[in-house]
């Protein structure tokens, strides 16, 4: 079984930086693809960023050049760092364990965890 934790949410300015933090407990993260989601109340949930295990990384392209994904294996842990921060990135940011390619589209795992909110004010 796995549980995953994400912190680092919170309130920032556009134009901004926040990291956000995913902790797995369990043995299967270094095994899984790790991937962010986002969602923002009455919108369906977005794929974000994905690292996998290969550490080879894909960004949505609303993020690319501003939000970095990462992982470190030997402490169960991803990372987001999100720089120059928008509006529009306001959401429920969510971590998923377990993602894979199926036909070119990404299914998220059936791993979540319980979401850490980001507000961008202006």
């Amino acid at each position: 079984q796995v549980q995953l934790e994400e912190t680092g949410g919170g309130l920032v300015q556009a134009g901004g930086s926040l990291t956000l933090s995913c902790a797995a407990a369990g043995n299967l993260f270094s095994l899984r693809a790790l991937a962010w989601y986002r969602q923002v109340p009455g919108n369906q949930r977005e794929l974000v960023a994905r690292i996998g295990t290969d550490h080879v990384t894909s960004y949505a392209d609303s993020v690319k050049g501003r939000f970095t994904i990462t992982r470190d294996n030997a402490k169960n842990t991803a990372y987001l760092q999100m720089n120059s921060l928008k509006l529009e990135d306001t959401a429920d940011y969510y971590c998923n364990l377990g993602s894979r390619r199926n036909y070119g589209r990404i299914l998220p795992g059936e791993y979540w965890g319980q979401g850490t909110q980001v507000t961008v004010s202006s």
